[in-house]
């Protein structure tokens, strides 16, 4: 791959396999293990939670690639968006001689210390979708969320025609990519239209915390005629749900339908774009964030090293003050292009 690679004078240290039986939290189903000459590093691979359609998503698409190219794991982990699990997780994975880890910490504030802890063993860290407020990480696997905002309010805003009053589920904003999508949809609004007044609901990525705030600003504001959900995966179904249930679910065109935009790209999404129910979402690549996690997880292993620049798969690495970026493309979805084969959300089991 031409990703502006260039090969260390040695291979990332390793770490001793230490004797006896290790558990972790949640953990999952093993990869047999490779010996000899031509044993693949072995990776240890912590998938952030079970609630969300979207991460399950990713969750499947790792375990697809791991098995396609017959990478070596120790057995999956799952941190079900609980940063001690996660904590615990990596522990057994520095302890069983994993060479590199792949994880999306949910927290990105609270997981410092454990990176510490793995730069001091020399083992490398991809961060898929999160990127950690400090602590050295090898790689951030993600998109550009401040786009991901940015893109929403374009959207709602000419929808809208500037005017009108718009719920934002905020995603938690001790994650940077919560603030990242909040921050770049409130300057986004200031700026181009301020005649749309944003209601921000704190939601720490709950969708039960979500819809009852929905409840309660339609209780106080029934000419509500927009929604940003920063996460399809766990806002979608509880959203329709109580749209549905207070005869609000409208299509396009109809008086009194209230424009929704999305996050995430998951196939239920493209559902709801198809009927009506939601107007457009921007697709996460689920499939990239597990394609390129293991990509680079495995050249950490090897003692690979890469250079901020484009790459050949249409993204581009950044220098963040702790690491590398690599920002992956994350399209806008509307009823145009909901069918294009392309999208990983028409490519995976719903």
């Amino acid at each position: 791959m031409k990703l502006h690679t260039v090969r260390t004078a040695a291979a990332v240290a390793g770490v001793v396999l230490l004797a006896g039986t290790a558990t972790a939290c949640n953990r999952g189903s093993d990869t047999p293990a490779k010996t000899g000459a031509n044993a693949k590093p072995a990776l240890g691979i912590d998938l952030p939670r079970a609630d969300s359609d979207f991460w399950n998503s990713y969750a499947q698409y790792i375990r697809q690639d791991v098995s396609s190219q017959g990478l070596h794991t120790l057995p999956l982990s799952n941190s079900q968006n609980d940063i001690t699990k996660l904590v615990a997780n990596v522990q057994v994975f520095q302890n069983t001689g994993a060479k590199a880890v792949v994880m999306a910490p949910q927290d990105t504030g609270a997981i410092v210390s454990t990176l510490d802890q793995l730069a001091a063993k020399k083992i490398p860290v991809v961060s898929v979708d999160t990127r950690p407020d400090k602590g050295q990480v090898y790689m951030v696997v993600r998109a550009d969320n401040r786009a991901y905002g940015t893109k929403a309010c374009d959207f709602l805003g000419k929808q809208l025609g500037g005017k009108g009053k718009v719920a934002e589920f905020q995603g938690a904003l001790d994650s940077i990519n919560g603030r990242d999508r909040s921050e770049a949809f409130a300057e986004c609004m200031k700026t181009k239209f301020p005649g749309i007044k944003v209601f921000e609901l704190a939601t720490d990525w709950k969708g039960d915390v979500a819809s009852a705030k929905l409840q309660s600003t339609l209780a106080q504001n029934p000419d509500l005629n927009g929604i940003y959900m920063q996460a399809g995966g766990v806002f979608l179904q509880p959203t329709l749900a109580l749209l549905q249930q207070k005869g609000l679910l409208k299509p396009p065109g109809q008086p009194g339908h209230i424009t929704i935009i999305s996050n995430d790209g998951i196939p239920q999404e493209f559902d709801a774009i198809r009927k009506g129910q939601i107007d457009a979402t921007v697709s996460q690549p689920a499939d990239l964030y597990a394609k390129y996690a293991l990509f680079y997880a495995e050249a950490a292993a090897e003692g690979k090293t890469f250079k901020p620049g484009p790459t050949d798969h249409d993204s581009n690495i950044i220098q963040i003050p702790n690491g590398l970026e690599d920002q992956l493309p994350a399209p806008l979805v509307t009823k145009d292009n909901v069918d294009d084969k392309s999208l990983w959300g028409n490519n995976i089991a719903k």
